[in-house]
């Protein structure tokens, strides 16, 4: 009973990030090397100045989701392979399923103009691509994308 006891009370007095489910931001910046704070929906603007950012999808590159009604806090995913022009394969965490994390799901580029400013993302429980089309900012490039990443289609 004490030791009962004492395992809720240590629980408790955790912080309130401990309980909490994993977000995309977390996430993103536990496996990329872009090191931005604050909601994903502000992650374009707070890159300014201190990432290079761009419309082409690199591995490794973080790829900013615009905050809309249904997703008001925006979302980030890292690239992890480019599969084409409009396909790229993504690693996030809170998108199918709070806290859940997905690694190697397809992202397709469905904007008119080629420039991943709409984008469908792989949804689990559909089993397939989203319904939606969710708005995008673009690709925030990490320091250590190089002239390789830039030429290279098939990067992991």
């Amino acid at each position: 009973m004490v030791a009962t006891f004492l395992a809720l009370v240590s629980f408790a007095a955790l912080p309130t990030a401990a309980h909490a489910r994993l977000q995309c931001v977390t996430y993103a910046r536990q496996i990329s090397d872009v090191q931005i704070t604050g909601n994903a929906r502000d992650w374009w603007s707070n890159a300014e100045g201190r990432y290079e950012r761009g419309e082409e999808p690199k591995a490794g590159a973080v790829l900013a989701f615009s905050g809309t009604r249904a997703m008001p806090y925006g979302h980030v995913a890292v690239v992890r392979k480019i599969v084409d022009d409009r396909h790229i394969l993504i690693d996030h965490a809170n998108w199918s399923r709070p806290g859940m994390v997905e690694r190697g799901v397809v992202a397709v580029d469905v904007s008119a103009a080629g420039d991943w400013s709409e984008v469908r993302v792989w949804y689990a429980p559909t089993k397939s691509v989203g319904l939606r089309a969710s708005p995008a900012k673009g690709f925030i490039y990490p320091h250590t994308v190089t002239a390789k990443a830039e030429s290279g289609k098939a990067q992991s």
